[in-house]
C-alpha cells in the first residue's frame, strides 16, 4: 500500500514537472530583431508603384547639365544627386524638385546662401516660418540637404493644397497672384530645357548602342 501511494505521488510530481515545463515554453517570448528597410526594397516600393528607377537616373544627367549652366560642375554634381535621393519613395521625379531650385535660385547660381526680398532663404528658397513648419531653423536652409527635405515637406503640403495636381501644387509653391503666374510659366520653360537635354542624352546613348561612332 505504501509502496502503491509513493507511486502515484512520484507519478502527479512528474507530472506536474512536465506541464511546468510546457507552459513554460509557451510563455516563452520569441527573440524579434528589428529589420531595416534596404535600398533594394526601396527599388522594390518604387517599381511596384510603376515608377521606373531608369527614368529617374535619366533624369539626373539631364538636371546636372541644366546646373551646370548656372554654377560649378561640383556643386552641379552634388545638387543632382540631391534631386535623385530627396525624391526616392515619394510621388516626386528628380526633374520637379530640380526645377523648382532652379526658378527660385537658378539666377543666383543655385547658392545655398540665397535670400529673397521677402526673406525665402536657401536653394529652394523656404520662408523661415515654412522652414520651422517643418522642423528645421531658418539657418538650416543654408545647408542644401535639409533645404532640400523641406522643400519636398513643402511640396507635398501644396499638393494635397491642389487635391493633387502637381503643376498647381509648384505655384502654390511660389504663391498666389501674378508672381506666381510668372512663376508657373519659367518651371514649364525649365521643364522644357531639361527635357531637351534628356532627349539628347538619349539620341547620344542610342548612337553608341547601335556603334557609330560619337565624335
Amino acid at each position: 500500500m505504501r509502496k502503491s501511494i509513493l507511486y502515484l505521488s512520484c507519478l502527479l510530481a512528474l507530472t506536474a514537472c512536465e506541464n511546468a515545463s510546457v507552459k513554460k515554453t509557451e510563455l516563452a517570448p520569441v527573440a524579434t530583431t528589428p529589420t531595416e528597410i534596404s535600398p533594394d526594397h526601396e527599388i522594390k516600393i518604387l517599381l511596384e508603384k510603376g515608377i521606373s528607377m531608369g527614368e529617374r537616373k535619366r533624369q539626373v544627367g539631364a538636371i546636372q547639365a541644366a546646373f551646370e549652366r548656372r554654377t560649378t560642375p561640383e556643386r552641379s554634381r552634388k545638387l543632382a544627386a540631391l534631386c535623385f535621393t530627396k525624391t526616392l519613395s515619394t510621388p516626386f521625379m528628380p526633374f520637379d524638385l530640380a526645377e523648382i531650385a532652379l526658378a527660385e535660385t537658378g539666377g543666383n547660381r543655385l547658392s545655398a546662401g540665397a535670400v529673397s526680398t521677402k526673406g525665402a532663404l536657401g536653394v529652394w528658397q523656404l520662408m523661415p516660418q515654412r522652414a520651422r513648419s517643418h522642423g528645421y531653423s531658418p539657418a538650416d536652409m543654408q545647408n542644401d540637404e535639409k533645404c532640400a527635405d523641406a522643400a519636398i515637406r513643402e511640396l507635398f503640403v501644396k499638393l494635397e493644397m491642389a487635391q493633387g495636381n502637381l503643376e498647381r501644387a509648384k505655384k502654390l509653391y511660389c504663391g498666389q497672384g501674378p508672381q506666381a503666374d510668372a512663376y508657373i510659366k519659367k518651371v514649364r520653360q525649365i521643364r522644357q530645357e531639361m527635357l531637351g537635354t534628356l532627349n539628347q542624352q538619349t539620341q547620344r546613348l542610342a548612337m553608341g548602342d547601335s556603334g557609330v561612332r560619337i565624335r
